[in-house]
């Protein structure tokens, strides 16, 4: 078992030099907290995934949750895929939470065999694939490189596969966009955290962290050959497709 996740105020105080973002070993000790503060309807994406699995995951395929991180999208699949001879693959290219997902695997005892990389995702082969999920991890990537992932997925799934993504989005339009950044902090607000940490972790962020506009997402996976393509959650600057082969 993890220890007990702990509480996040690594910006809680005044920093005179704000470096990048990074999935360190101070980020990995309080991410459970941090996420669920930070990203509003992330239990719900969460949980959804379970039901993607049980529809979509077909017998003697394989299944990956690129970007990993401790394992909650991991053992949401894993918990819910119900086909014979699947095999879960999950990839983070952090160390520390490529560790405290071994940990939350190995407490769980559903059947599914998990393969654990620690890797860049742009480095995993994915093949014969009925299901990839790419949960808050596609923006992390360089947006030159984006487009080119995407049609690498795709070339690795089966034919009726999915590939579901959740995102930080940005609107087109300047006042919705003030909109939905202004509720955003009101929930972070809700959760406890000052506009001290607020302001400091989206500094440390706006290199590393790269949202697109949900109409973006969409044209890309139509472009790299997607039919089927919905937008099934949004709230406020976060959303979740799914594009199905």
């Amino acid at each position: 078992m993890t220890d007990k996740p702990t509480e996040d105020n690594l910006f809680a105080r005044p920093r005179a030099h704000l470096v990048d973002f990074a999935f360190d070993e101070q980020v990995a000790q309080v991410f459970p907290d941090m996420i669920r503060r930070s990203v509003p309807g992330y239990e719900t994406v969460i949980a959804m995934l379970g039901v993607f699995a049980s529809d979509l995951v077909r017998a003697d395929t394989r299944v990956y949750d690129l970007g990993c991180s401790q394992g909650a999208a991991t053992l949401a699949l894993r918990r819910h895929i119900e086909a014979p001879g699947v095999t879960l693959v999950a990839v983070d290219n952090s160390a520390p939470m490529i560790e405290r997902c071994r940990a939350n695997l190995a407490a769980d005892l559903s059947p599914t065999p998990v393969e654990l990389r620690c890797e860049d995702i742009q480095d995993t082969v994915v093949e014969r694939a009925s299901l990839v999920v790419l949960n808050y991890t596609l923006q992390f990537v360089a947006l030159e490189q984006r487009q080119l992932l995407i049609a690498r997925l795709y070339q690795g799934l089966e034919p009726g596969g999915a590939l579901v993504i959740a995102e930080k989005i940005r609107a087109a339009a300047a006042p919705e966009q003030q909109d939905l950044v202004r509720w955003h902090h009101g929930f972070k607000r809700l959760n406890g955290y000052s506009g001290l940490e607020i302001s400091q972790k989206r500094q440390a962020l706006e290199n590393v962290l790269l949202p697109e506009q949900p109409e973006t997402h969409e044209e890309r996976l139509r472009v790299v050959g997607f039919q089927q393509v919905y937008r099934w959650f949004q709230c406020f600057n976060f959303a979740a497709f799914i594009a199905i082969k």
